[in-house]
């Protein structure tokens, strides 16, 4: 799941060797952080979040397959999260 949001994450910005995914795994949530450039953040949210939300999407769909809840954050490079939900 980690590899296919980077993949994606890769495939939308400028800088992909400055995105960066960390996994956080609970017993039933995973949390996907995704980092990206501070200039690459409007790429990864999209106009009014669709690509976000399509991320998200994808994920979760993921997620589901193996029994799990999974959260998607995206982070600009300082470790902020963005306003995009």
């Amino acid at each position: 799941m980690k590899e296919l949001v980077e993949f994606l994450a890769r495939s939308l910005v400028d800088h992909p060797d400055q995105v960066r995914v960390n996994e956080v795994a609970g017993e039933q949530t995973v949390i996907l952080e995704v980092r990206v450039a501070p200039e690459d953040v409007g790429k990864i949210i999209g106009k009014q979040g669709r690509i976000a939300r399509a991320i998200r999407t994808v994920a979760r769909a993921v997620g589901a397959r193996m029994g799990k809840r999974v959260e998607v954050e995206i982070l600009d490079g300082g470790g902020r999260a963005t306003a995009d939900r």
